[in-house]
Order: structure tokens, then sequence, then C-alpha cells
């Protein structure tokens, strides 16, 4: 059984459920929960956070004890990977290699509102990762120069991420009104969705996996204190 948690990530995408376990973003408890429920490979992309405990680092060192292979990409699995791929979690994508390579550290830059479930995830702002992706695609094709690029990705950087749409990053970098039709259909004709991308490269890779568990690494799990407290209040009275 191959697990992906994904959300927002895939927007827009209709994903073929063959061979997949699709389950939401994932919140603490819900790698655990795979492992138990025999999941050879999992795919983190998207998960909770804020107001809800995220996934915990600890589940992912368990997963990877067992043999379960784990890969990240494009949000929280990014973030996740560059924390425990000297463990063996797998970066996929751009957006992860960036935050391995200490080229990103901000977990913020791939964060984005969005709605429930019940309406697909839609977004209800745009991730700094994908801003910044397509602001290089606008300058690579003429619409902004590589300056205007670098204005426009410092606003949206200094918008909280609930905020960030490019009607407000035009406004916070004091963009002319009577030239941001032009800035937003150049940006709508070379959108990059980062995001998204390595999302669906991930879906790939989890697909090519074999559906067995690996050897157990060499490293030996721990389980402290809080692990312990963790599967006691995880397991039903």
């Amino acid at each position: 059984m191959k697990t992906l948690f994904a959300g927002p990530s895939l927007y827009g995408q209709t994903l073929d459920p063959a061979g997949l376990d699709l389950r939401p973003p994932a919140r603490q408890g819900d790698l655990y929960r795979a492992v138990m429920d025999g999941a050879t490979g999992i795919g983190l992309v998207d998960g909770v956070f804020g107001f809800i405990p995220s996934v915990w680092h600890k589940e992912i060192l368990f997963a990877l004890s067992q043999g379960v292979t784990v890969l990240g990409a494009a949000s929280i699995g990014a973030l996740r990977v560059a924390e425990c791929h000297a463990f063996g979690m797998i970066p996929v994508g751009e957006i992860a290699a960036d935050y391995v390579t200490g080229r990103r550290d901000d977990d913020a830059d791939v964060c984005l509102a969005h709605g429930p479930a019940e309406l697909g995830y839609v977004p209800l702002s745009e991730p700094l990762v994908d801003i910044e992706a397509t602001l290089r695609a606008m300058a690579a094709a003429g619409h902004i120069s590589p300056a205007e690029a670098l204005n426009l990705a410092a606003a949206a950087r200094r918008l909280y991420f609930t905020d960030r749409e490019l009607g407000a990053v035009l406004e916070h970098a004091g963009w002319p009104e009577t030239d941001r039709n032009r800035v937003l259909e150049g940006y709508e004709s070379c959108r990059v969705r980062l995001k998204q991308r390595d999302t669906l490269e991930l879906v790939a890779r989890l697909r090519a996996l074999p559906d067995r568990r690996g050897p157990r690494p060499g490293w030996q799990f721990v389980a402290s204190e809080p692990w312990r407290n963790f599967l006691a209040a995880s397991t039903p009275a």
C-alpha cells in the first residue's frame, strides 16, 4: 500500500487513485497510523499546522525505521524532508531540494490559505514559491525586467502568507495602477505552479516504488518518553 497525503497542492488536478491510498493533509499521528495500516511507501506533501498539531518528525523516523520509504515534496513534505533526509527520507522536486540545501529556510514560503476539502482545497492565496517562479518566468519572457521581478518578489515576501496574491503584491510594491492590468495578464500567461509540479513528480515516484517494505536502516529508533506518551494518546481505550 502506497499512501499519499495531499490536498491543496493538487488543486485542479484529477488524480487517478489506482494503486494509491489517498489521504487528506497530514496531521500529527497520521503517518504513524499509515505505517500501522500497512503502508510500504508514503508520500508526504500537504499537512495541517497552526491550531492543529502538525505531522511529527518522530513518526517519520518511526516509518523509516520500519523499512517504509518516505518521500517529501512541495509543502510540509519539503519542510520535513529538510529535517529528516539524513535518516533516509527522500526529497522530491525543486522546492524540497531548496530546503535540503539551505537555499530556503522560511516555512512560510510554501504556505497558503485555502478552502476546505469539500471545495477541493480551493486556494485563497498564493505560495511564495509559486510567485517567485512565475516572476522569473515573466522576466525571462520580457513582461517585466529582472529588477522589477526582484522588487515584486521582495514585496511578496513582506506580506503575511494569507495575504499573498498578485493584486496585494502590486499594491505593496507601489506599482502604478495604470500598469497593473498588463502585469496581471503577463502573470497569468507565465504562471508557474511549482508546488503542483513537484507534487506530481512525487506521485510518479511513489507509484514507481515496489509495493513492499525495504530493509530496516542501520540506526536504531528510540522509543523516548514523548513517543510513549504519543502512543498512549493515540491508542483507543
